[in-house]
């Protein structure tokens, strides 16, 4: 047994696959002063009794990068550190039952092709040819993913921790932690040998990543579910036919019945997702256990009846086969079912990389992007979709167990750009939300705040069926378009609460913003975009900076964005800073008034200014009560931003609609502010705006001032600038069909991949499909012509002048 050090640079605490590859990743990336704690034996958690499926597939472009890194590096593994795997690609077939259904294997063909994967489509015919024990009657056609296969789960972590050895690793086994603490800028790490000191520390914790937590001050969002998959005997009919074929059955899944099934040896492996599911450990009566290594629940046949005949209707050989053996083991769920990798929310220096579902196709890449985030502080793929700080402070164990359920039960699912999932609702509400809601708003969470997506009329079809389209025709069509026409024509009144908002006072704040942010702080009295790049000038986040005094800042920013820009604040803010950083969130809401009749509308019940140009803000009185009335409007119409304090958010509202009634206000959401932005260009945080991509590349120089001495990414972005820009942001007409360009539609031109969409929607004030995106540099030319794949077919695009589609010269906007 290894002996535990006194210090590292790193203590993992978890020995699965994930907790071995971030240790292999660290050591390769030469951070070799690393430590590896496991409580038991490595594997002893959901590694050990995982069936090991190795899929790239994902509709995720994050989470498939880092599904094709995992794929790529198991390939040649046990070469590079001489050590025995059993690892076969046998290709998957994806099986599609609906239309819908081949749409979106057709988008991750496309995105698949982008990522250097040659991924394809299957007619029900050349499915056989694949798999010739399949009933195909009822398909419509199948995906087929060459990369696909199994792995031995043990196999692989130690593979991955040999390796990590041999670079000069430590990995201390039967050495379970039991405490931290913070003392001198180092972590103390306690544990029944000793206690070790370290700079950083990373929870890879597995399905006990939550009890881990907690030694952090961390509420870790997951919960446990219960997974079973059942082993059958060796059937001789697939047997004969391997033998002779000299090779396995791809992996098949059937993801609209929602199991897998896979040849082990001559035999089969099925794994269902039942909607009638299970959790675990998640009662008084079913505490979790202190030590759960090596062990399974109890097999639960009933809840997998429907899926095993199915199965066998499918595939018949399997229905002459013996059962052999039911695995039941926990497998750790997040209330998204994407793993938590990354920063530990308000914690210094400490790391997760845990609450992996699909823990060995994604350990490979998880270690890859762990390391990043350590050793260098930000990652080569914009992460977000992984990121602990996509959720704040609503996630409580009943919100993290209703998600966890409602994701597992429909794991195969597709995710609708207008489906909302009802599970986990109603954690933040709007102090005007029984209004809106009686106007017809149609709700979806955004950081836990429920915000009007459109407003249905009597009669209108709002059930969860309704959704099941990528279409852009559905019962919200007319009505979104209702909105964005009043907004054009009279007014339009959103509600917008959940803006994080964060407070800046005191002396050197101003000095400080300057040397964060690419362009010029703005003077008192007014507000402007600001953009924070990282050290290689890529796009960290935007926010609204609003000055009150020379010194006193708020900063306003996307909901979703609350603890990551928070903590990107946090981090820059120096140990002696004169100057205060406050989270003010929950203390104010907002609404969206604009459209030509706003300023006649505000008129009757503001006592304002209402000549102040845009850009500008002021304090004023509605109904008696104070807000700030802020000039802009991300909908390209004349407007205001109207921020309120909680209390009198309501009472703000009831005037401004009351006035607004006999001039044509009508109530918008989100969806219809969606296509008003993208017809005058503006980004989306984390869509057109991330670290994919840099200031310069989203076509942002215009928010650069170059004549600051220094700031954040300077640096690199002169580089950028000197050698070239290789692609560049562009706004597309689309001649689409009946679907907008989704995020990550590939470009093409002259048969090559030219770029991708970051977003894309129908623009009803232009009457025209709009996708911004980015686009090889020599064919960012107003005018040229090139092809987006939207949902497999190539439908013509074209390059638009660098200027907003709606209202160019912001003459409207300025009004």
């Amino acid at each position: 047994m290894s002996i535990l050090p006194s210090h590292a640079r790193v203590v993992i605490i978890g020995g699965g696959a994930v907790g071995a590859s971030s240790l292999f990743h660290l050591a390769k990336a030469g951070w070799t002063d690393c430590v590896l704690l496991e409580k038991n034996e490595l594997t002893a958690g959901s590694t050990w009794h995982a069936a090991g499926n190795v899929p790239t597939f994902s509709s995720s472009w994050s989470i498939m990068n880092m599904q094709r890194y995992s794929a790529s590096l198991y390939r040649e593994l046990g070469t590079l550190v001489d050590y025995p795997m059993n690892y076969h690609v046998t290709g998957s077939v994806r099986l599609g039952h609906s239309k819908e259904r081949l749409q979106e294997f057709k988008r991750v063909v496309g995105m698949g092709r982008y990522q250097g994967m040659d991924l394809d489509i299957l007619t029900p015919n050349e499915m056989r040819g694949r798999y010739p024990f399949l009933e195909t009657h009822d398909l419509s056609g199948a995906l087929y993913d060459p990369y696909d296969g199994d792995i031995d789960p043990a196999q692989l972590t130690q593979a991955l921790a040999k390796g990590a050895r041999d670079m000069g690793a430590k990995i201390i086994r039967f050495c379970p932690v039991t405490g931290a603490r913070r003392e001198n800028d180092e972590w103390v790490i306690t544990t029944p040998q000793g206690e070790i000191r370290c700079e950083y520390v990373v929870n890879a914790a597995g399905y006990y990543a939550r009890e881990v937590g907690k030694m952090f001050g961390r509420d870790v969002p997951m919960m446990v579910m219960s997974h079973q998959y059942i082993l059958f005997d060796e059937i001789p009919e697939l047997a004969a036919w391997s033998k002779e074929a000299g090779h396995k059955l791809p992996l098949l899944r059937d993801v609209d019945s929602s199991y897998y099934l896979r040849q082990e040896k001559y035999g089969m492996n099925l794994g269902p997702y039942e909607k009638n599911c299970r959790a675990h450990w998640t009662t008084p009566d079913d505490p979790m256990p202190a030590d759960f290594s090596f062990q399974l629940f109890p097999d639960d046949l009933e809840r997998l009846e429907w899926y095993l005949n199915d199965a066998v209707e499918r595939v018949p050989i399997l229905g002459t086969a013996g059962l052999s053996r039911v695995i039941n083991g926990p497998i750790p769920y997040a209330p998204d079912g994407n793993p938590l990798i990354g920063p530990m929310p308000g914690v210094p220096n400490a790391f997760e990389a845990c609450v992996f579902t699909f823990g060995i196709c994604q350990a490979g890449g998880a270690g890859k992007v762990l390391a990043e985030w350590v050793t260098e502080g930000q990652t080569e793929w914009d992460m977000w979709s992984c990121d602990p700080r996509r959720y704040t402070d609503y996630t409580d164990q009943d919100y993290c167990i209703a998600k966890g359920m409602e994701v597992y039960g429909h794991e195969y699912a597709m995710h609708f750009p207008k489906h909302y999932w009802p599970a986990g609702r109603n954690r933040k509400l709007s102090p005007i939300h029984d209004r809106i809601a009686a106007l017809g708003a149609q709700f979806k969470p955004y950081n836990g705040w429920e915000r009007a997506m459109w407003y249905a009329k009597p009669g209108d079809d709002t059930s969860e069926e309704a959704t099941q389209t990528w279409g852009r025709e559905g019962p919200w069509a007319k009505r979104i378009a209702e909105e964005c026409l009043a907004v054009r024509d009279a007014a339009g009144i959103l509600d917008l609460p959940g803006f994080s908002r964060f407070r800046v006072n005191g002396e050197g704040a101003r000095e400080w913003l300057s040397g964060l942010i690419t362009g010029r702080v703005p003077k008192p009295g007014r507000i402007g975009l600001a953009y924070f790049a990282d050290n290689k000038g890529r796009i960290v986040t935007e926010m609204s900076v609003m000055a009150i005094e020379e010194d006193f800042f708020f900063l306003i920013t996307a909901a979703a964005a609350q603890w990551h820009d928070f903590e990107w604040l946090q981090k820059h803010r120096p140990a002696d800073a004169a100057f205060t950083l406050e989270d003010v969130t929950a203390n104010c809401c907002c609404q969206i008034l604009t459209g030509p009749k706003s300023r006649a509308i505000l008129a009757e019940v503001a006592d304002a200014d209402l000549s102040k140009g845009w850009l500008t803000h002021q304090t004023a009185k509605i109904a008696g009560r104070y807000c700030q009335l802020v000039r802009v409007s991300f909908a390209g119409e004349l407007g205001w931003e109207i921020h309120t304090k909680v209390d009198d958010t309501a009472a703000i509202f009831d005037a401004v609609w009351e006035a607004g009634q006999k001039r044509g206000l009508k109530p918008f959401g989100m969806e219809a502010l969606d296509s008003l932005r993208i017809e005058k260009g503006y980004r989306a945080w984390k869509g057109d705006l991330s670290t994919d991509y840099t200031i310069l590349q989203g076509g942002l120089e215009r928010f650069v001032d170059w004549s600051k001495p220094a700031f954040k990414g300077k640096a690199a972005l002169e580089r950028e600038k000197q050698q070239g820009i290789a692609k560049r942001f562009v706004t597309l007409t689309v001649e689409a069909g009946d679907c907008d360009a989704p995020y990550m539609s590939t470009l093409w031109s002259g048969g090559q991949v030219v770029g991708e969409t970051t977003s894309g929607n129908w623009g009803y004030r232009v009457g025209k499909s709009i996708a911004l995106g980015m686009l090889r540099a020599d064919l960012a030319v107003p005018g040229q012509e090139i092809e987006v794949e939207v949902f497999g077919d190539r439908v013509k695009a074209t390059v638009q002048p660098d200027q907003p589609l709606w209202d160019p010269s912001n003459e409207r906007l300025k009004a």
